[in-house]
């Protein structure tokens, strides 16, 4: 493979798709491909014959589960493609996919407009710095509305942003878009949409187009002060001095330019994709890597350029049936060769990849060498997991690390047969590995395997995968509220362990200072010792026995979340003192500490948007308000009203049905996770059952 030269690298795109559930983003790729010449057929959704929806409980149910990575070639620009899912349950795939992607693309529906997902996705690309255009989607549906879609993008995203174009009608027949900025009309001749008509733009739209570039002239200027002045100055702005204006403020998060259309009907997507060419970001844009140095303390900057020290990021690992475990990385600079002996920074562990491949959704093309900007797979780690940074053992390096939510839901899981057993356990093993979202807890007061993860989908989801891709027959337990505990106020507790045998006994006595901890921090051990109070050799099993006494609290057995147990004194004995007696006696002072520091139960409230008829509107917030909801929204969109809540998740299980039987199946939710509460008293003892 020929070596690339530095330039090219100002070719490549790594971006995403990224939307509410069901705006368009599979349907988006799946035209991508097609017109990159990447497939030649194009696939339908709700057919199951999508390339990136390749899964078969994706084809199933009609939605993406995991993310899948693709590349193309469109003109100059090589593109290299992660297709994420919509559905809050599956958020982790979106979390790892905007960690190791340069920009993204937005997905809108033209009738739904700012989804609740829509905002959350859009957090997230706030989180990771992600630079973004917008494509707002589904312009050929019924009662979708471009310039509704705007105002709600202005009103709920606070960012800047302005239309690069504007759908054009005809008898209210979708038929192509005006490029305000070219001052041109394009529709679209062929089956598919392959041909464009370029023509200049009607009579009666030519004021609609001359007014929204001097919107988008007017937003650009208000970001730039030398643009502001020729706009004063009369200077003639050239299409391409605004689109090199607009691509800068792009690249600087403050912009986000807004293309449209509809790929169902194949029109506006080869514009889309000239605007990921214009508009996002290459490595060379994105700029060096900022990482640590191994004992995390030391800054470390990484160019992206292949004559740096290799370093790349883990972002998934994915079980393949007939390959193996799969390990999709994101290079960020240097390069890697076939049968490369790697090291593993975040293990302290070394690695052998044996195969380099690139990814089309399922397909695998074996490559010998993958470069800075490029996102492969490797074959033959051991090791690694999500997260792990990958780099040369001379030159080590740790980029930070990804931080993905809690679970909320949980089910108790059980083998069918004895012969099950252990194929539950390397299944639900191999399950956890892949998604950080997915938690395995071993329950010891009822001997039974509890997996928790984001909603009941993604539970459905894995133990469907259990039974197909591990071959597992399992008896599940019903949905329960992943609920959690902590402290409300600071306390000093005490544990110590004696006991006298015939020989040797055990001694163990340890001091913690426990005190809670802001929401999200878990649990976090400090050792402040000194003087050899206690020996440092015991001082590791007194944190490992802090953390597994945090796995079960004493309200109701629950996992402990935000505590700090700082360790402050205690003392030992000279021939009774081992590593076991200090563990016993740290998890005694914790669970003490627990019982005396008035500890309360946490559960998870999720934010709910419900749409629904004007018909319906009083009934629904009736049903909410009995469900403990906090309604913190009702809006107006065109007929419907659009009610944003709080509401505890343990009132609205099965909220499917009740909702269906409330409006006549008029109305419709979604719902994700939003943050954890404190419990009223009345309902304490109901949860804890007493």
């Amino acid at each position: 493979m020929m070596t690339k030269k530095k330039e090219d690298l100002g070719n490549i795109r790594n971006i995403g798709f990224v939307a509410h559930i069901d705006a368009g983003k599979t349907t988006t790729t799946e035209r991508i491909l097609f017109y990159t010449g990447k497939t030649y057929k194009i696939g339908e959704v709700d057919d199951g014959t999508t390339t990136t929806d390749w899964m078969q409980q994706e084809r199933e149910r009609g939605i993406t589960i995991t993310s899948a990575a693709t590349c193309c070639l469109w003109k100059k620009f090589n593109i290299n493609i992660i297709d994420t899912p919509g559905h809050i349950d599956f958020t982790a795939e979106v979390e790892r996919s905007l960690k190791v992607l340069d920009g993204t693309v937005v997905i809108f529906c033209g009738v739904g407009g700012v989804e609740p997902q829509s905002e959350t996705v859009w957090r997230q690309a706030d989180k990771y710095h992600v630079p973004r255009i917008a494509f707002v989607n589904k312009l050929d549906r019924q009662g979708a509305d471009f310039y509704s879609v705007l105002d709600d993008m202005k009103k709920k995203l606070q960012i800047s942003i302005a239309a690069v174009q504007i759908p054009y009608y005809q008898e209210e027949q979708f038929l192509g878009v005006i490029d305000i900025i070219a001052g041109k009309l394009l529709t679209y001749n062929g089956e598919l949409g392959e041909n464009i008509l370029t023509e200049d733009i009607p009579e009666e739209l030519k004021e609609r187009s001359a007014k929204y570039k001097d919107l988008l002239i007017e937003k650009i200027a208000e970001l730039d002060d030398e643009f502001m002045n020729k706009v004063i100055n009369g200077e003639v702005i050239t299409a391409d001095k605004l689109k090199a204006s607009i691509r800068k403020y792009v690249l600087a998060n403050k912009f986000v330019p807004v293309f449209c259309g509809s790929s169902l009907k194949n029109k506006g997507v080869q514009e889309l994709l000239d605007g990921i060419g214009d508009y996002l970001p290459s490595p060379l844009d994105v700029g060096p890597l900022k990482a640590f140095s191994s004992d995390g303390k030391d800054c470390q900057m990484r160019s992206p350029s292949v004559t740096e020290p290799f370093c790349a990021l883990c972002f998934k690992v994915f079980t393949d049936p007939f390959v193996g475990k799969l390990f999709y990385i994101r290079i960020y600079s240097g390069k890697i060769s076939t049968a490369t002996t790697l090291y593993n920074a975040t293990q302290k562990t070394k690695e052998k990849a044996m195969k380099i491949l690139r990814m089309h959704a399922n397909k695998q093309e074996i490559v010998t060498e993958a470069k800075a900007g490029d996102i492969v797979c490797l074959v033959g780690l051991k090791e690694t997991v999500t997260g792990d940074t990958l780099c040369e053992a001379n030159k080590p390096i740790i980029i930070e690390e990804m931080k993905f939510p809690e679970p909320v839901v949980s089910v108790a899981i059980e083998p069918r047969t004895q012969a099950d057993q252990e194929k539950l356990f390397l299944g639900l093993k191999k399950l956890e590995e892949e998604d950080p979202s997915f938690k395995v807890l071993y329950n010891k007061e009822t001997g039974q395997n509890v997996i928790s993860g984001m909603g009941q989908l993604h539970l459905e989801v894995m133990v469907d995968r259990l039974l197909s891709d591990f071959s597992v027959q399992a008896k599940i337990g019903k949905p329960q509220v992943a609920y959690k505990e902590t402290i409300t106020k600071s306390i000093q507790s005490i544990g110590k362990f004696v006991q006298q045998t015939g020989g040797h006994g055990q001694y163990g006595h340890t001091v913690l200072v426990m005190e809670a901890l802001p929401k999200g921090k878990g649990i976090i051990f400090e050792n402040k010792i000194k003087g050899g109070v206690i020996p440092k050799e015991f001082i590791p099993s007194i944190e490992e026995g802090v953390f597994e006494a945090a796995e079960s609290g004493v309200l109701g057995g629950y996992p402990v979340v935000d505590v700090k147990a700082t360790l402050i004194d205690g003392s030992y004995h000279d021939v009774d003192s081992s590593e076991l007696s200090f563990k016993v006696a740290a998890e005694m002072a914790f669970k003490d500490g627990l019982r005396r520091a008035s500890s309360v139960i946490l559960e998870p409230i999720m934010l709910l948007e419900v749409t629904t008829t004007t018909d319906y509107l009083s009934q629904v917030i009736g049903d909410l308000n009995s469900r403990r909801a906090k309604i913190s929204e009702v809006s107006e969109r065109k007929n419907l009203r659009i009610i944003r809540a709080d509401v505890p998740l343990s009132e609205v299980f099965n909220y499917a049905d009740v909702l269906r039987n409330l409006t006549q199946g008029r109305a419709s939710y979604t719902i994700e996770p939003s943050y954890y509460d404190k419990v009223p008293s009345e309902l304490l003892l109901k949860i804890i059952g007493m």
